[in-house]
């Protein structure tokens, strides 16, 4: 398999700590996608949604590990019972809000990752498919802790 960014994502984000755990937690936070030339005909007829979910790589996150205490708990958890950015294939998915469509650019708001972090792919959100507010979340409806920003602990020291 051979995955290759597509363009970069631009946030006001340079360090884990801090950062938004999950883009509804950045909600008002502007960012740019900026796409290489090869993909800006790809961008036609995007104007016309309110959300992108974006794919990209978590270039800056440490190795995976099989259990790990998520941000939003205090207990140790099954990886793939979390989103820590931790994980086999360091992929990230984020949906944010479309603000403009400026090819090669798109400005949107709700940033959770960090400044330079390489894009992967985009595709359109769309609430017949992408939403069930009724779903279960597992641990996390019991929620043992309210944190709404990273700290250092999936960031890989070596950055």
């Amino acid at each position: 398999m051979e995955i290759s960014p597509i363009g970069v994502i631009r946030t006001p984000f340079t360090d884990h700590e801090g950062t938004p755990i999950q883009s509804v937690y950045g909600d008002d936070i502007e960012g740019t996608v900026i796409l290489d030339t090869a993909y800006v005909a790809a961008l036609a007829d995007l104007e016309g949604f309110d959300r992108i979910w974006l794919l990209f790589a978590l270039d800056r996150a440490k190795p995976w590990r099989s259990k790990v205490v998520p941000y939003r708990d205090t207990v140790e958890r099954g990886l793939f019972s979390t989103r820590a950015p931790s994980r086999p294939n360091p992929i990230g998915l984020s949906v944010v809000r479309v603000v403009q469509v400026d090819p090669p650019r798109i400005v949107v708001r709700g940033v959770d990752m960090l400044d330079g972090t390489p894009l992967l792919d985009i595709k359109p959100y769309i609430p017949e498919f992408d939403a069930h507010p009724d779903a279960r979340a597992g641990w996390l409806d019991l929620r043992r802790a309210d944190r709404e920003a990273a700290d250092g602990r999936f960031m890989d020291p070596s950055e």
